[in-house]
């Protein structure tokens, strides 16, 4: 029998996607993100979650949507506004930054926060975002491979070294550092090199897009390592009114393999929102 998955918060207001966001996160600020981000962490979620785009062309907003707020300051700011709840990128992409620079800047998240840090990375998908900022569109996977591995030597380290295949550092000192040992790094996308890429450098995956019996078949092909997190995504839930519907939700996601199901709940406004989670929260315990 599947284990019960844990709960994290798809975080609402700092994405919003055309058809999927409600018409109230439209209009609201940090302030109603607070008290969201306040009330899963008193309810226990697992983590919450920001994204990454630095800008997106406007005729790719249709699709993709375009508020996508920055994820060092929204999740800086919720740290001080939280006690438990882990902090995750979902995602960085990484041919954005140099890996020295992730590890600085969310070594200081990580430090502020009292290790709570989760790094969610990905390869990037908007190649005119890419040429914007001047980041190598051809190769990205494999410059993204050696990213990942170039981070587990690098975070939490003063005077990290690496030499890879794409990044090489020696004789420099980050400071501050992260607080822990090995923070976790989950690997997001949606293929099978996504998939490998998580097992082989990272202690998680975090894809989207997929159903729950792709997610599954995809899994059967690889090996994972004990405590390896899957974190699956529930769609849209409306627990106060389907109760019955979100329990064979998170069921599903359970068989398909999930540890973790990445959160999110249909509402009227931000406190409808909470009394969503409250009730989420509950069907889980019980």
């Amino acid at each position: 029998m599947s284990e019960p998955v844990r709960l994290a918060l798809s975080t609402p207001i700092v994405v919003q996607v055309p058809g999927q966001r409600s018409d109230w996160e439209a209009h609201a600020g940090i302030e109603e993100l607070a008290l969201i981000a306040q009330t899963a962490d008193r309810l226990g979620f697992d983590h919450l979650t920001c994204s990454e785009h630095t800008a997106v062309p406007a005729d790719a907003a249709e699709t993709r949507g375009s508020t996508y707020w920055d994820p060092l300051a929204t999740l800086s700011y919720l740290a001080a506004r939280t006690t438990r709840i882990r902090l995750a990128t979902s995602v960085l992409v990484l041919p954005y930054h140099h890996p020295l620079e992730i590890a600085k800047s969310y070594g200081t998240l990580d430090r502020i926060s009292g290790g709570r840090v989760v790094l969610g990375v990905g390869v990037g998908s908007l190649a005119p975002e890419f040429e914007l900022l001047g980041a190598p569109w051809e190769g990205r996977g494999e410059r993204a491979d050696d990213a990942v591995a170039a981070l587990r030597a690098a975070f939490g380290v003063r005077e990290p070294r690496y030499a890879g295949t794409h990044y090489a550092f020696s004789g420099m000192i980050v400071e501050p550092a992260g607080v822990q040992d090995r923070v976790p790094i989950w690997v997001g996308g949606r293929t099978m090199r996504s998939l490998r890429r998580a097992v082989r450098y990272g202690a998680g995956w975090m894809p989207f897009g997929l159903s729950p019996q792709r997610s599954k078949t995809m899994l059967a092909q690889v090996n994972p390592p004990t405590g390896f997190e899957i974190v699956l995504p529930t769609g849209p839930l409306d627990p106060l009114g389907a109760p019955e519907r979100v329990r064979r939700r998170l069921a599903a996601l359970a068989d398909a393999g999930a540890t973790v199901a990445g959160c999110a709940v249909a509402a009227r406004s931000a406190d409808h929102y909470c009394e969503q989670l409250a009730a989420l929260a509950e069907l889980v315990q019980r």
